[in-house]
């Protein structure tokens, strides 16, 4: 009997050390595929940041010259090829990109919060999934909450480094405080109010609100949830972008960076 347990042990320790080493090949393979296929999209992209034009427009500018809004809104804004990308990918919605961080993705966004869960940009198979925005947001007018997914990936692809914002040298350098984002309709800046993680859960990725009165009341929670103060106002009229992972030791976790709307420019 004692032989048979032992036997069967080793059967089990065979079986896992199998399992892990089947995991990792094609995690690596994962990486691999992930980092080439990047670089194809760096070359179709088409990056550049551009000036203040006639066209550009100040969101919601507070009364006070004080205020840090003014000296965030002298940010240029990220222009990108969106329609060679959408010759790659028809479900592209825009670009993001994150100061501070390796987010400098296209975004997409699919019938539902799964399917790029598990496909690359150009909807492959993929564990690393890409970066997508959620279902139910409209990325041409966007809402009062535009709310956008990525893995957190060890390789630091997607959104892999959305978990620098937690951290005192990303936190203590004002200059990380922008997010850009190119959409199809229009280039924006984003600057940044609240950083968190938080267990999961719905009500910070509310997308509409009933009223004032409600929408108020969310952004007072979004700020209060901040493990730092970035002294920033937000108010009814402001439009707020959500960026949501996982940790990465842990799923029912979310790291989430939220940030308010300074300034568009019509493409």
């Amino acid at each position: 009997m004692k032989k048979i347990i032992y036997i069967f042990l080793i059967l089990i320790c065979i079986a896992v050390l199998a399992y892990n080493a089947y995991t990792i090949v094609f995690w690596m393979i994962d990486n691999k595929n992930n980092s080439k296929e990047f670089d194809e999209i760096s070359q179709v992209a088409e990056l550049r940041e551009i000036e203040d034009t006639e066209n550009v427009e100040f969101i919601n500018p507070p009364a006070d010259e004080a205020d840090n809004y003014w000296e965030y809104v002298k940010q240029p804004l990220l222009d990108v090829s969106i329609d060679e990308l959408l010759k790659v990918n028809p479900d592209t919605v825009g670009y993001i990109n994150v100061l501070g961080t390796d987010i400098d993705y296209p975004v997409v966004q699919a019938k539902d919060n799964q399917y790029y869960l598990t496909h690359s940009f150009k909807r492959e198979t993929s564990k690393a999934g890409w970066v997508f925005a959620d279902y139910q947001n409209n990325m041409i007018d966007l809402n009062k909450n535009t709310v956008i997914y990525g893995h957190n990936r060890l390789d630091k692809a997607q959104f892999g480094t959305l978990k620098n914002v937690l951290k005192s040298n990303w936190l203590n350098d004002k200059n990380n405080y922008i997010v850009k984002m190119s959409t199809v309709k229009e280039n924006t800046l984003w600057q940044v109010f609240s950083v968190y993680s938080i267990s999961a859960e719905n009500y910070y990725i509310t997308k509409e609100f009933k009223n004032d009165e409600e929408y108020t009341g969310w952004i007072k929670t979004a700020l209060e949830r901040s493990v730092y103060d970035f002294n920033t106002t937000v108010d009814k009229n402001d439009k707020v972008l959500t960026l949501s992972t996982c940790q990465s030791n842990n799923n029912k976790v979310r790291i989430v960076l939220q940030a308010k709307l300074i300034k568009k420019a019509a493409r």
